[in-house]
């Protein structure tokens, strides 16, 4: 036996926040534009980054293959000019999904690429069919080996891809891999995330052609080459709206800072419709203390509609509005795993299928809890805020893959919330 040191979220419920806390860039924008940098000749700065795991994780491969990486102050610079299409096997491709973004750089850099089965969050089948569809589109092979995927390209040709589900992880990848194809790709049923926005921004100022970013048809003029640029991260919606959840439920007056109200109007109309008030600014969005709240249901939809990533957090929420709300999350029926962890902190709430019946107003109690994945994670801290007693918050790196500095942020606005370290009992293998 060993030890392993863990850390874990220890949190004193019942103190009301207040004050101002600054949204970090966005990770779904952050996974995407450092793969994205690979298909430039020189050197790439992006500023605003977030300081979270996946982008450290990312930043260790472009350096596995022969990227000159710096990362300080929210800013790194990326010189891929040394960079060789070398195979990225297990191992930091395992802990993040988005390290797919790798394969449609580098096939559209070097018109081959060897990935391993990318990790990430366990949130039901989430395959890369529409991926692999459009590459194959543009003119390349690909074949599962080894439990690797291989791409190889004679060269890539522009092309019409229709997809058969809206998928931002597939519109990035097919646009990495166009933008230096020969001719004309019109990606059809593209997804309209912001991020998505935001990745054409970065390809467009590299010398790409992009026209319908953020609209549901994108059309790429293939270019010859593209060049280093600087480049500022917009602001990450999710965790801002789990900021706005957190003041609804929690706050005595919170203002968000960083963040662009447009992004996250869905979540804003069923605060409204709940009966919490949001004042809107240029850049930031205020929440006074919440009076009554009231139950709303929710669906989850592709953007603009509410989206999943918040639905985890909002179910906290839903626990102390009068009545019953139900949840159905249309994108994956698998992200109900919050439901079991408050349920335990006496949550009246129960699964049923794709939708989760959640009951209140509820004292929510103290217990350990288990974060299962990213978003999950952020609800267990919302109802540890929330809760009577010293919350646990277990298997936190989860939630520090996608929340920069959360401690130190809850914190300025007045919750009691710490990490600490925790030795666990290993079994080592001989």
């Amino acid at each position: 036996m060993s030890k392993k040191e863990l850390g874990v979220y220890k949190i004193k419920g019942g103190k009301r926040l207040q004050g101002t806390i600054k949204v970090s860039g966005a990770k779904n924008s952050a996974v995407a534009l450092i793969p994205a940098a690979i298909l430039a000749e020189s050197p790439v700065v992006i500023d605003g980054l977030p300081e979270i795991s996946d982008v450290f994780t990312l930043k260790d491969l472009l350096e596995d293959v022969g990227g000159q990486v710096t990362f300080e102050n929210e800013e790194m610079t990326i010189d891929p000019s040394d960079i060789m299409p070398m195979p990225l096997p297990n191992g930091n491709v395992k802990k993040l999904r988005a390290s797919y973004y790798l394969m449609g750089a580098m096939l559209g850099r070097f018109k081959k690429a060897v990935i391993g089965l990318p990790g990430g969050c366990h949130l039901g089948p989430r395959p890369i069919d529409q991926h692999i569809k459009g590459f194959e589109a543009l003119g390349a092979k690909v074949t599962n080996e080894h439990g690797a995927i291989y791409l190889r390209a004679e060269k890539l040709q522009g092309a019409k891809i229709y997809l058969d589900v809206a998928s931002v992880g597939a519109t990035i990848n097919i646009m990495l891999a166009a933008v230096l194809a020969e001719g004309q790709t019109i990606i059809e049923n593209a997804a309209k995330e912001p991020e998505i926005v935001d990745v054409a921004t970065l390809l467009t100022n590299m010398g790409a052609k992009i026209k319908g970013a953020g609209t549901n048809v994108i059309r790429i003029e293939g270019v010859e080459k593209l060049s280093g640029t600087r480049h500022s991260i917009i602001p990450d919606r999710i965790e801002a709206g789990t900021f706005m959840i957190m003041a609804a439920a929690v706050g005595d007056g919170v203002t968000i800072d960083n963040v662009i109200p447009f992004h996250v109007e869905a979540l804003t109309a069923k605060l409204r419709e709940m009966g919490v008030e949001v004042i809107e600014e240029d850049e930031r969005i205020i929440i006074p203390r919440s009076k009554e709240l009231h139950s709303v249901d929710v669906k989850t939809l592709v953007y603009p509609g509410f989206p999943t990533d918040i639905q985890q957090p909002f179910s906290v929420l839903l626990t102390q509005a009068n009545g019953t709300s139900v949840i159905t999350d249309t994108i994956y029926s698998a992200r109900f795993k919050q439901i079991d962890e408050i349920t335990r902190m006496s949550a009246v709430a129960r699964v049923d299928g794709q939708t989760a019946v959640i009951s209140g107003p509820t004292k929510l109690q103290a217990a350990s809890v288990q974060a299962t994945d990213l978003r999950a994670g952020a609800a267990l801290v919302l109802a540890g805020l929330l809760a009577e007693g010293e919350t646990e918050v277990r298997e936190i790196q989860h939630i520090e893959r996608g929340y920069s500095s959360l401690i130190d942020k809850l914190r300025g606005i007045g919750a009691d919330i710490q990490k600490v370290k925790k030795s666990e009992e290993v079994t080592v293998r001989k």
